[in-house]
């Protein structure tokens, strides 16, 4: 007998949107942190990002507002990436953690699915932008995004993504990084009442979440997890006090799979960068550049 589980592979977990008010100082903090990244992009709507890309196929999106005359004129046509962008902005600064968002083969069936479940943010996005490899080969990358957006997450939203085009140009290089990350562990939300979260979860996904503890929610994509925890958990599981900014939702932390945390810890030891070791893992607090948590536990391949 053929389970639900068994009707289609499960999600991928696609990249983390982490808005910056300047991509040089992201890129900055980010290759002080050992990892490489990807040389700057620009969308046609006014945003930016400058991309550290995973050998699991995620990756992490430094996004800035490089043309902000054009965001602005993108967010009056209803462009709603750039919309919820600047909600996040308005309410949280612009240093941060708005976004997760999961591949698809077919963002038009997923916002057929978010509308039809209440959780849908908006009209789905086409763009193409141009992509650049680590040799400087150029080719165009095209997307078409689907969003939705859970109860009281204020500025926060998470959206589909489909890549349309994929350019032939590789990203081998570029997933290299001299820290040892090899891929997403596990995205870490906050919530008072995790189990408020759980049907959006399953509607976004279009996966069924597991409850591994009381007060915990917990989705298994292909690449990696996503989790609701209370902030009781989070700071008995990462040793970190924290209150979700909303009041009832919160995009936390980034935990990444580390071949090294010995070579790690000499790493950001050397450049000088302030870290706390809890439970195994090795814990980077934000900084301007790096807009949520980044916890690095050891993973052997």
């Amino acid at each position: 007998m053929v389970s639900e589980d068994d009707v289609h592979p499960p999600r991928k977990l696609d990249h983390c949107v982490l808005p910056t008010a300047d991509l040089a100082v992201a890129r900055g903090r980010l290759e002080t942190l050992g990892f490489t990244v990807a040389a700057d992009a620009a969308h046609p709507f006014g945003t930016g990002n400058c991309c550290v890309f995973f050998a699991d196929g995620s990756y992490l999106e430094p996004l800035s507002r490089v043309a902000p005359q054009a965001a602005l004129e993108a967010e009056a046509a209803g462009n709603v990436f750039v919309q919820r962008d600047g909600v996040f902005r308005e309410k949280f600064g612009d240093e941060g953690f708005s976004a997760v968002v999961l591949g698809t083969g077919d963002a038009d069936e997923d916002h057929k699915r978010f509308v039809d479940s209440g959780i849908s943010a908006g009209d789905p996005l086409s763009f193409s932008r141009p992509f650049r490899d680590i040799n400087g080969h150029e080719a165009i990358a095209s997307f078409r995004l689907a969003f939705a957006v859970p109860e009281s997450a204020n500025g926060h939203f998470f959206f589909t993504c489909q890549r349309v085009n994929l350019p032939a140009a590789g990203r081998g290089a570029l997933e290299k990084h001299a820290n040892g990350v090899t891929g997403t562990a596990r995205i870490v939300m906050l919530a008072a009442a995790p189990a408020d979260y759980a049907g959006f979860l399953d509607a976004f996904s279009g996966e069924r979440h597991r409850i591994p503890a009381t007060e915990e929610i917990l989705l298994k994509l292909a690449n990696a997890e996503l989790t609701v925890i209370t902030p009781d958990i989070y700071k008995t599981r990462y040793g970190l006090d924290r209150v979700p900014a909303s009041g009832r939702f919160d995009l936390a932390a980034i935990v990444f799979q580390c071949l090294d945390l010995a070579g790690l810890r000499d790493h950001l030891k050397v450049r000088q960068v302030l870290f706390a070791e809890h439970d195994g893992a090795v814990i980077v607090p934000p900084a301007a550049g790096q807009g949520a948590v980044f916890v690095f536990e050891e993973f052997t391949q």
